[in-house]
C-alpha cells in the first residue's frame, strides 16, 4: 500500500529530528562539553553579573531558561529570587541538571523539563527568558530560532530578554596560519591523499582561532545588530552587509578577516537593566573564550599599509545540507591611500 503524504511528512520530520539530535544536540548531552562551557570564565562572569547585578528583573518573577544544559543559569536565576524557573533542555543532560538543582535545594523553584523548546508546553507566561544561544560567529547552530519561538509563545508583553542585544563584528587581520597550512599541504601531497583532499578545502573553510589583538590590522566594523526582543527568524536566515575597513598598521599583510560577536544585557527600554553587562568574544590577551574568533583566510596575502581602505560585501546564509551550519561569501575592493585600486577578490567559506 502507498504511504499517504501526511504519514510521509511525519516520517520525514522524525528522521530530520533524529539527524538533528545526532549532529547538534548530542554533544550537549556530554558532561565534558558542558564542562568546557562552565570553564569559560568570560561567559560565566557575564551571565553571573547580568543576573545578580539586575536582581530586580528576577526577584519574584517567572523565568524560562532555553537550552538549560547543566542548569547553571536556572540555578542563578532562582538564587537571585525568581519565584519559578522553567529550565528546558532537549537532551538527557536534564538528568544532571535536576541533580544540581536538588543539591542547591532549589527543586521547589526550578523545574527541569526535558524536550525541545518547540514541543514544550508551559503552564504560564514568563517575565524573563534567559539563554546562552550563541554559536561560532554568533549565528552558527541556529539556536536563536528556538529562543525566538520561546519569546513569541511564552514571554509576557512586559518581559525581558537575557541577553537583550547582540552584534557581529569583522576586522582585517594578519596571520601565519595560511602559510603554515600551505606548507602542510605541500609536504603531505605525496603521502596521504585523504589529507590532501582535506587540506585542499582548507581555504574554503573558516577556522576557529584565538587571535591576539596585535593580529588585528585595521578598524573593526559592526556587520549585524540584533534586538532579541524584536528579531524574527527571517532577520538571521541571511545576513547581508556592506562595510568599510581601514588599515591602521604601516607595511603589513592582509591575510584574512576575523569575525567575532558581543552580546549585551540591557533589559528593555521600559524596564532597563540597572547595570548593563557586556559579553564580548573580541580578540584579547587575557580574556579568551571558548567561542574564539572565526578566521576567513585570503590567499595569497596582500601587502597593505596604513590608510588603505577595504570595501567589503558579506553574505552569510544557512547551509542547504544543514541549517545549523553557515556559508559565507566575502568580496572585497582594496583602495590604497596612493590612489591605486587593487584587483578585487571574492571567496566562499563554510562555518562548520
Amino acid at each position: 500500500m502507498g504511504t499517504s503524504n501526511a504519514v510521509a511528512s511525519d516520517r520525514s520530520t522524525i528522521v530530520s529530528k533524529d539527524v538533528d539530535y545526532a549532529n547538534y544536540f548530542y554533544p550537549y548531552a556530554l558532561l565534558y562539553h558542558q564542562k568546557e562551557m562552565l570553564c569559560d570564565r568570560v561567559r560565566m562572569d557575564a551571565y553571573f553579573n547580568a543576573i545578580f547585578e539586575n536582581k530586580h528583573h528576577f526577584a519574584g518573577k517567572t523565568v524560562l531558561d532555553v537550552g538549560a544544559g547543566s542548569g547553571i543559569l536556572a540555578i542563578w536565576s532562582a538564587q537571585a529570587g525568581a519565584r519559578k524557573v522553567y529550565a528546558v533542555e532537549a537532551t538527557n543532560m536534564s538528568e544532571h541538571a535536576r541533580v544540581l538543582v536538588k543539591a542547591n535545594n532549589l527543586q521547589d523553584v526550578v523545574e527541569v523539563i526535558e524536550g525541545s523548546m518547540e514541543d514544550v508546553t508551559l503552564p504560564e507566561k514568563v517575565d524573563v527568558i534567559i539563554s546562552e544561544w550563541m554559536g561560532y560567529f554568533l549565528l552558527r547552530e541556529s539556536m536563536f530560532d528556538s529562543v525566538i519561538h520561546a519569546r513569541d509563545r511564552w514571554l509576557k508583553p512586559t518581559g525581558v530578554m537575557y541577553p537583550s542585544h547582540a552584534r557581529m563584528w569583522m576586522a582585517p587581520i594578519k596571520s601565519g596560519i595560511g602559510d603554515h597550512k600551505l606548507g602542510d599541504y605541500e609536504l603531505a601531497m605525496d603521502d596521504w591523499q585523504h589529507f590532501v583532499d582535506e587540506t585542499k578545502t582548507y581555504y574554503g573553510t573558516s577556522l576557529w582561532n584565538n587571535l591576539h589583538p596585535h593580529q588585528v590590522i585595521g578598524t573593526p566594523a559592526i556587520i549585524k545588530e540584533i534586538d532579541c526582543l524584536t528579531a524574527i527568524v527571517a532577520d538571521i536566515e541571511k545576513v547581508r552587509s556592506n562595510f568599510s575597513l581601514s588599515i591602521t598598521m604601516e607595511n603589513t599583510k592582509l591575510c584574512g578577516f576575523g569575525g567575532w560577536f558581543d552580546v549585551h544585557f540591557r533589559g528593555r527600554s521600559e524596564d532597563p537593566a540597572e547595570h548593563e553587562i557586556e559579553l564580548t568574544t573580541a580578540p584579547s590577551v587575557d580574556y579568551g573564550t571558548h567561542w574564539g574568533q572565526q578566521v576567513f583566510l585570503v590567499h595569497p596575502s596582500m601587502n597593505l599599509s596604513e590608510g588603505d581602505d577595504l570595501r567589503v560585501s558579506l553574505l552569510m546564509s544557512r547551509s542547504k545540507e544543514n541549517h545549523r551550519l553557515m556559508e559565507v561569501e566575502l568580496s572585497c575592493e582594496i583602495h590604497q591611500h596612493s590612489g591605486k585600486l587593487l584587483a578585487p577578490f571574492k571567496n566562499k567559506y563554510y562555518i562548520e
